[in-house]
């Protein structure tokens, strides 16, 4: 089992860190710094928690002004890298946000987030003063550095994970439309990464407007078109019919009579009764219809568990098995194994599992299985 992402701030790290800062500021009291940070709760606290608990610890061994503070930061931060050490913007994030340190506390975030990462220490300030704020992120993703660049788009997304959500851009995405355009063909793929998130975020509240952006951005320049193609991912799974189209996949007939896009469609168990913890194995099969139109037609093939859930109803994921072009008459012929142990994402149930298998967002075979409680 992987460790707990916590667990960074232990051994000496602590005491390492207050070192670097003594050494830097020979006014700091390490030792006093080391102590309040690991007070008794310590051990119970998770990630944030302890990036607080470091945040608030320096608030009180750094001089009481904060620019001043900011300064004794800033004769450190280069040898300060990397994820662990959020807690320096997030010190920004505490102690800035008054009016008369907005435009210093711009600059340190700037400067914090080449280090580590300002995305979820700006979204305070976004969300005090957003008519404020949207000038910054434009000026932002002009900037030459690309973490800078990435955190106009990163820290402005409606729903980043571990960060606070935005209602405001939630509910009315199109102020952030503008600096979207100007990454749009952003030469860095960590920028380019952070649009098509975003983008992907929109279309979870407004998918007709990234529908259009995709359909206007497609074609346009090869970083831009793997931003739209990133940024629909969650559009092509719902098997939307603008995206699947603008993406070349085939689509379902709805004329009746007309062959389907596949035949002989299967999906199989090894088994149909196992217990929470337990696996089981799928064999899958089609035939891709042959046309007359298309030598070749594009497919995503997928298959489904419709997971029971603790009160009894039951909730459809699906899973990919396959992407690409398929020849008319091509056969796809697989075997996939399932594990129904719990995961820290999700819990399993027990009952009667609907196992599919699906074309271009169309079942085409459909089995079953019943899921018992894991033998103690």
């Amino acid at each position: 089992m992987a460790e707990p992402l916590k667990n960074i701030y232990d051994g000496t790290f602590i005491e390492d860190f207050g070192q670097k800062l003594q050494s830097a500021w020979p006014a700091f009291d390490k030792a006093g710094f080391a102590a309040s940070v690991k007070e008794a709760d310590w051990e119970l606290l998770e990630l944030k928690g302890r990036i607080r608990r470091i945040t608030e610890a320096l608030g009180a061994f750094l001089p009481a002004d904060y620019e001043e503070a900011l300064g004794v930061l800033f004769l450190v931060d280069e040898v300060c890298t990397g994820f662990p050490y959020l807690f320096f913007p997030d010190y920004v994030e505490v102690f800035g946000r008054g009016d008369e340190h907005w435009q210093f506390s711009m600059e340190a975030l700037a400067r914090f987030t080449a280090r580590s990462s300002a995305e979820f220490a700006v979204r305070p300030f976004i969300l005090a003063n957003p008519k404020r704020m949207l000038p910054q992120l434009m000026s932002w993703a002009e900037d030459s550095n690309e973490h800078v660049r990435r955190l106009a788009s990163e820290g402005s997304r409606p729903r980043l994970p571990w960060g606070q959500a935005l209602p405001l851009f939630k509910k009315d995405p199109a102020p952030l439309l503008p600096l979207l355009e100007k990454l749009k063909k952003d030469p860095s793929l960590y920028v380019r990464k952070s649009v098509a998130n975003h983008l992907n975020d929109i279309a979870k509240d407004h998918p007709q407007l990234v529908i259009e952006t995709a359909e206007r951005w497609k074609g346009t320049h090869p970083h831009t078109d793997w931003i739209v193609r990133h940024a629909c991912r969650s559009l092509i799974k719902q098997s939307e019919p603008k995206v699947m189209a603008l993406f070349g996949y085939a689509a379902h007939s709805n004329t009746p009579g007309d062959a389907s896009l596949v035949s002989d469609a299967s999906i199989e168990l090894d088994r149909d009764v196992l217990r929470i913890g337990e696996e089981v194995r799928l064999h899958y099969r089609l035939k891709v219809t042959e046309r007359k139109e298309e030598r070749q037609v594009k497919l995503r093939v997928e298959y489904g568990i419709d997971f029971v859930k603790a009160n009894g109803k039951t909730s459809l994921k699906r899973f990919l098995l396959s992407d690409r072009l398929y020849a008319g008459g091509e056969t796809l012929d697989g075997l996939r194994v399932h594990s129904f142990a719990n995961l820290t994402t999700r819990k399993h149930y027990s009952g009667k599992h609907e196992l599919t298998l699906w074309v271009n967002g169309k079942e085409a075979a459909r089995t079953s299985l019943t899921l018992l409680e894991e033998q103690e």
